[in-house]
């Protein structure tokens, strides 16, 4: 009898590092993540680009797919695998480059993560709201639906006689949108955030004053017979509770408000509904608290809850960091909001740790703290994306307090997660995991699938972004920078916006069921938004050493003291500064640039407050103007070899208008070295001779000599330096 035929063909995608390009035979090496090695063979069937953002058009490179095989770039390739007994063959029929150059990486650039907030932001404002706001500028939420469509629209089915809406879902969005004001200082955000918060108070908020607490229904039903309040969860995994999280994110979007407004009714919300927490969630003998509460008793020891009855979990301790107590203390700078802050990460250090029993942590207990491995879908599983939001915002605790087992723990669960927890052959994070790997296999077996979701890519982004710029470990920026690339790969939907819930292993969208959906329970805006403003604080402010702008709309006397804190995360102290303000788009000097606050003005009515911060040890600053005929590029510091790219990506953005003249400040210019004047001849030549370069002001003698020399500059001695 005939060995049996083991030769199998499938397409598949593989990502990593090119090791070598070897023209003779059209082929190159690759080196995944986790170190093996690949030969990937090329043919005439073969496309390539540039991973592109929202909002801009494809970034064909076909013709330089070859060019670009350089040693050390990281790649996406697709394509098909071949194997059989003793031998495999890839061939690639599609490229993907998540850097214009090696060690350029897309999402890099300042502006990408702004850019694509704006496009996401928009999204859902065009989905929920298709005739726009009213005549007010305000947006009717009345219109807003828990569902939406691939394409965003709302779902057919849910245009009837009742429409649901979640709390949760649109606290979420307002979160989101929100966001995006602060990212771009666009109004329609800000009206879209503030009419939102004001309908969640309207319609989904109790304030019971006998108690002194605030709580949010689930959501409300509207018919055209009226509205129906849905005060228990009808969520499956909490049907007929009040669980804690969804309490927990009622809060997201009002407390962003908050900190761009400071509207007083907002913190008064956040304080009753902390109250709420401490008054029946806290368990008062063991710490802690209850995941869920009786709707009737309040009593989270209730028989009725069943096996939500006396637990305690991920969310109704981790959570409110991210969800709101972080930006509340941002907003503020209160005590008590830090102590709670504290608090939730000594618990989450002492009690989640599950080595060596697992390298993930334990999510789920009884009330004692004891394990519970039995409950509902979960038992003895990992959600791979808490493990990695525990190491992100312990991290960000730990700017605040000082403690060395936050930043063990989260370094700890950085190096455990990519071998248990990642695609090493695709890229990307997997969902949910066993906790204990096969005793035949040593692999921790994936539970229902080998999907993606697009908020643990999320996770995974911010835990080692910021990892990365408060340690300095290049392991953490490689693995950052792996996790945005396949995020910004694959989730992205050029075609009708926002971004996919799951992708397949390989990158393709899964678009089946809810997962088809871009408005459900679990997503409104919310992760994708919070993605792009932390990310773009992070790699800024804390790796590529560039400025992030922040926009603000105080009310009359919102802020106690007229103080605002802009403040953009939780980081290091002393790591960044406030380096200029305006107000009403005017110049402003009141503010404290290592506290991070603005003074206010006394006002009668709502001020335009923009701010940029920077690293506080900035080694080149640099911005350029142009008022319709010279273009001004202002630089301070050392124009490098490191600071090349920063300088080039400046240049070009000054030059891209065209202008007839070019002025160069650089009396703050410490240092320029050859390549930086090089990158100046390469552009001046292509600018052609009717464009002059000029050095305006008085800059050291070394800097104006080494640009002399190069017959291809004037000097402007009579003119003043201006850096600001």
């Amino acid at each position: 009898m005939n060995a049996p035929d083991t030769r199998r063909m499938y397409s598949d995608s593989i990502a990593g590092y090119v090791t070598s390009y070897d023209p003779a035979h059209d082929r190159f090496g690759l080196r995944t993540s986790d170190g093996r090695e690949f030969t990937i063979h090329l043919n005439g069937f073969l496309s390539s680009e540039i991973v592109r953002n929202l909002g801009d058009g494809p970034r064909d490179t076909g013709e330089a797919t070859r060019d670009m095989l350089a040693e050390g770039r990281y790649v996406f390739v697709y394509g098909l695998f071949y194997r059989w007994d003793g031998g495999e063959r890839i061939e690639a029929r599609q490229i993907t480059f998540p850097e214009t150059s090696r060690g350029n990486y897309v999402f890099e650039h300042p502006n990408w993560w702004v850019q694509q907030a704006a496009e996401i932001a928009d999204f859902y404002l065009r989905g929920h709201f298709p005739d726009g706001p009213g005549k007010d500028g305000r947006y009717d939420w009345r219109s807003f639906r828990t569902r939406l469509t691939l394409s965003g629209t709302h779902v057919p089915d849910f245009t009837g006689d009742d429409v649901r809406q979640e709390t949760d879902t649109i606290s979420r969005l307002v979160y989101g949108l929100a966001t995006a004001f602060m990212l771009t200082g666009e109004e329609r955000f800000l009206n879209a955030a503030e009419s939102g918060t004001e309908y969640l108070r309207e319609h989904m908020r109790v304030a019971d004053d006998a108690e002194g607490v605030v709580y949010w229904y689930h959501g409300i039903d509207i018919s055209e017979a009226g509205q129906r309040k849905v005060y228990a969860s009808e969520f499956g995994d909490d049907f007929d509770a009040i669980p804690m999280y969804e309490q927990i994110y009622a809060l997201a979007g009002p407390t962003q408000t908050y900190r761009i407004t400071g509207d007083p009714r907002i913190l008064d919300d956040i304080d009753r509904t902390v109250a709420l927490f401490e008054r029946f969630f806290r368990d008062e003998d063991q710490g802690g608290f209850f995941s869920h509460l009786d709707p009737i008793t309040m009593d989270p020891r209730a028989d009725s809850l069943g096996r939500n009855r006396s637990r305690k979990n991920w969310n109704s301790i981790g959570d409110h960091a991210p969800a709101y107590l972080i930006n509340a203390y941002l907003a503020t700078g209160r005590e008590d909001f830090s102590k709670l802050l504290e608090e939730t990460a000594d618990t989450i250090a002492e009690r989640f740790p599950d080595e060596p029993v697992s390298p993930f942590v334990q999510e789920r207990f009884h009330g004692d703290w004891s394990a519970d491995r039995t409950w509902g879908w979960q038992q003895n599983r990992a959600v791979v994306g808490h493990n990695l939001k525990i190491a992100w915002n312990l991290t960000r605790i730990r700017a605040l307090h000082d403690k060395a087992r936050y930043s063990e723990l989260a370094e700890r669960i950085a190096e455990l997660m990519p071998a248990v927890g990642s695609d090493q052959q695709r890229g990307g994070w997997y969902d949910v995991v066993e906790r204990v790997a096969d005793p035949d296999t040593g692999a921790h077996h994936l539970v229902w699938h080998d999907r993606k979701a697009w908020w643990q890519q999320e996770q995974a982004i911010l835990a080692y972004l910021v990892l990365a710029g408060v340690s300095g470990d290049p392991e953490h920026r490689r693995l950052a920078r792996e996790s945005a690339a396949f995020y910004n790969a694959f989730f992205l939907d050029y075609d009708d916006g926002g971004v996919y819930f799951n992708v397949l292993a390989n990158g393709i969208p899964y678009l089946v069921g809810t997962e088809r959906l871009k408005g459900s329970h679990s997503m409104a805006g919310y992760h994708a938004l919070e993605l792009c403003y932390l990310a773009a604080a992070y790699t800024g402010l804390l790796i590529t050493s560039a400025p992030l702008t922040l926009h603000f709309r105080p009310q009359p006397g919102a802020f106690p003291d007229h103080l605002l804190r802009v403040a953009p995360d939780l980081l290091p102290y002393g790591s960044v500064q406030l380096a200029r303000v305006w107000i009403d788009d005017e110049p402003y000097e009141d503010f404290d640039p290592k506290q991070l606050t603005v003074r206010l003005p006394l006002s009668s009515r709502p001020l335009k407050v923009r701010v940029e911060i920077e690293p506080a040890d900035m080694r080149l600053r640099v911005s350029s103007d142009f008022d319709g005929k010279t273009a001004h590029i202002h630089c301070e510091g050392v124009i490098d070899r490191e600071e090349l790219e920063k300088f080039r990506r400046c240049l070009t953005e000054a030059l891209s208008v065209e202008p007839r003249r070019v002025e160069f400040h650089l009396c703050k210019v410490t240092e320029i070295g050859r390549p930086a004047i090089n990158e100046l001849l390469f552009q001046r030549a292509k600018m052609g001779l009717e464009v002059d370069f000029v050095i305006v002001g008085c800059s050291l003698p070394e800097v104006t000599s080494a640009l002399l020399a190069t017959d291809a500059f004037l000097v402007d001695e009579d003119r003043t330096c201006v850096t600001d």
